[in-house]
C-alpha cells in the first residue's frame, strides 16, 4: 500500500493528512498559528515559524500517529494561503514577515499609481484582472518603495507555497494559478512572466513556472532530517489553498463551483474559457488548457471569530460557537429586521473597496447577541449572493455548487446561504479541505489516481436545499442599497 501526504497552511492553522491510494484518510494533524495584524489593513505570517515550522510539526505528527514507514509515501503536495508576498535573500532566508492575500490592503497607493500610470485597460489586457488588494505586483512595488534596505537584499519574491516547496526541494517554483495573482507581472495569454510594466521587478526575482500536478523536485537530505520524510520523495509544485480545496470536493468541469467556508468565503468556478469581467479574478486552472474564475469576500469565518471574542470572551471557542449557533437558529430569517454589512476588513469581490466598513443597521432595544450573530451569518450569505449574481451577469452561472470548509458545520450559515442565493449546495463526505486536495494532486502527479477518481475518494454526503424565504427577498435589496448609500461616508471615515 502506498500513501500520499498533503499539507495546507491556512490563515489560522495548518492541516495535514496522510491518505491511502483509495482515498481513505489514515491520519490527520493540525497546528494553530495567528494572523499578525501590526496595523489596520495589514495582515502577515512568519514564514519560518508559521509556514515551515507548521509543516514540520504536522508531518512528524502524521508519521507518529499513523506508524507507517515513510518509505511508503509516494509523493508530497503543499498548498497555502495565497497569493502572498515574501522577499528572501540569496540563502533563502525570509527578510520580513509574509504579506498575506487580499485581506492585506497596504498597497492601495501603489494600485492607484499603477492604474494611473499604465492604464487599467492595459493591466487587464496583460493579466486578465484589474488590480485589487489581491494582486501581488503592487505589494512588491510597496516593498521596493518603502523598504529599500530590504529590497537591496532581496534575491527572490515568493508565495507561501513556493517557500515550503523550496524548503522541501531547494528549488524555487510556482504554479500558473498562483502566478496569475502577481498582476501585472504575469501574461495570462502567453502564460509566462512578463516584467515590462511599471518597473516593479526583474523576472530573475520570480520563481520558475509549472503546473500544479507536476513534480517540482525531491525531498532533500536536510528537509528529510527536519520532517522525518525520506530523501528523494517526489514533491509537487503545489498551489493556493482554495484551489486545492476545490479539487478536494470534485471541481473538475466547466460550471462546477466551489464555495469555501473558511476565514473568508472564497469561490472558484471552472469555466470553459477565460471570462472578461473585472469584478472577478481569472486564472489558468491547475492543468494546461483549463480556466477558472474566482471571487472572495474579505471577512467571513474571521468575522464570526471576532464576534465570538467580543460577545463571549470567557467561553472556550467550541462551546461559545455551539451556544451562539443554537441562539441564532432560534431567531427567524431576517434577524428581526437587523442587517449586517460584513465589510470588517474592507471588501473584495465584487465591490473591491478597501475602504468599506462593517455595519450593523436597524438595531433596537429588543435585539441581542442572538439577532446580531444571525445577522452576521446572513450578511455573509448576502455578500455570497452578490458574488453568485456576478457570475451569472458575466455569463457563467454556476451549474453545480460544492460546499467545503469549517463553516459547513455551521447549519444556520449553510442554510442561509442556500436560501439567500437560491442555489442548492452539495457537501461531500470528507470536508478536510485543501490538505485532502493536496494528497489527491500528489496521487495524480505520480500516477496512482486519475482525475475522475476524486468522485470515488470523496462522494456527496448531503444536499442543502434552497428554500424560498420571503424575508430574504425583502432584505437583500436593502442590503445592497445600504452599502451604496453609505459608501462615501465609509471612505470619509478613513
Amino acid at each position: 500500500m502506498g500513501y500520499t501526504l498533503g499539507v495546507d497552511v491556512g490563515t489560522f492553522e495548518t492541516k495535514g493528512v496522510l491518505v491511502a491510494e483509495d482515498g481513505a484518510i489514515i491520519a490527520q494533524a493540525r497546528r494553530a498559528h495567528e494572523m499578525i495584524v501590526p496595523r489596520p489593513g495589514w495582515a502577515e505570517h512568519r514564514a519560518e515559524e508559521d509556514w515551515w515550522g507548521d509543516f514540520v510539526h504536522v508531518t512528524r505528527a502524521l508519521l507518529a500517529q499513523s506508524g507507517i514507514d515513510p518509505q511508503a509515501i509516494r509523493a508530497v503536495a503543499c498548498s497555502a494561503i495565497g497569493p502572498c508576498m515574501l522577499p528572501v535573500d540569496r540563502a533563502g532566508r525570509p527578510l520580513m514577515n509574509g504579506v498575506l492575500y487580499g485581506v492585506d490592503t497596504r498597497a492601495q497607493a501603489e494600485i492607484d499609481w499603477l492604474d494611473a500610470t499604465l492604464g487599467a485597460a492595459a493591466i487587464i489586457a496583460r493579466g486578465g484582472n484589474a488590480l485589487t488588494s489581491q494582486a501581488v505586483g503592487p505589494k512588491i512595488l510597496w516593498l521596493k518603495r518603502n523598504h529599500p534596505e530590504i529590497w537591496a537584499r532581496t534575491a527572490k519574491i515568493v508565495s507561501a507555497t513556493t517557500y515550503m516547496t523550496y524548503r522541501l526541494t531547494g528549488d524555487w517554483v510556482m504554479d500558473h494559478y498562483t502566478a496569475s495573482n502577481f498582476a501585472p507581472l504575469y501574461d495570462i495569454a502567453a502564460q509566462c512572466w512578463r516584467c515590462d510594466m511599471g518597473d516593479i521587478c526583474d523576472e530573475a526575482l520570480l520563481p520558475r513556472l509549472m503546473w500544479s500536478g507536476e513534480i517540482a523536485g525531491q525531498v532533500t537530505a536536510q528537509a528529510a532530517a527536519e520532517t522525518g520524510l525520506v530523501p528523494g520523495t517526489p514533491v509537487t509544485c503545489g498551489t493556493i489553498d482554495a484551489a486545492a480545496e476545490a479539487v478536494s470536493v470534485g471541481v473538475r468541469a466547466p460550471g462546477d463551483m466551489m464555495l469555501m467556508y473558511g476565514s473568508t468565503v472564497f469561490v472558484i468556478q471552472q469555466t470553459a474559457a477565460r471570462l472578461s469581467d473585472t469584478r472577478l479574478w481569472h486564472a489558468p486552472w491547475l492543468f494546461a488548457g483549463e480556466y477558472a474564475a474566482m471571487a472572495g469576500l474579505a471577512t467571513s469565518g474571521t468575522l464570526t471569530q471576532w464576534f465570538r471574542e467580543v460577545v463571549a470572551p470567557g467561553l472556550p471557542r467550541d462551546a461559545a460557537f455551539a451556544q451562539l449557533t443554537a441562539e441564532a437558529e432560534a431567531v427567524p430569517p431576517g434577524a428581526r429586521g437587523l442587517i449586517c454589512l460584513p465589510y470588517f476588513s474592507g471588501e473584495r469581490t465584487p465591490i473591491h473597496d478597501p475602504a468599506a466598513k462593517g455595519v450593523f443597521f436597524g438595531l433596537n432595544l429588543t435585539h441581542g447577541r442572538a439577532e446580531m450573530y444571525r445577522a452576521v451569518l446572513e450578511g455573509i450569505a448576502a455578500a455570497t449572493r452578490h458574488i453568485t449574481e456576478t457570475y451569472a451577469e458575466a455569463g457563467a452561472p454556476p451549474a453545480r455548487v460544492l460546499a467545503v470548509g469549517g463553516g459547513t458545520r455551521n447549519a444556520p450559515w449553510l442554510q442561509a446561504t442556500s436560501d439567500m442565493t437560491g442555489l442548492e449546495q452539495i457537501v461531500c463526505g470528507t470536508t478536510v479541505g485543501a490538505a485532502y486536495g493536496d494528497a489527491f494532486l500528489a496521487a495524480l502527479a505520480v500516477g496512482t489516481a486519475a482525475r475522475g477518481d476524486i468522485a470515488l475518494w470523496n462522494p456527496p454526503a448531503q444536499v442543502i436545499g434552497a428554500g424560498k424565504v420571503a424575508e430574504y427577498d425583502r432584505l437583500y435589496p436593502l442590503y445592497r442599497r445600504l452599502y451604496a448609500q453609505t459608501r462615501d461616508i465609509m471612505a470619509d471615515l478613513g
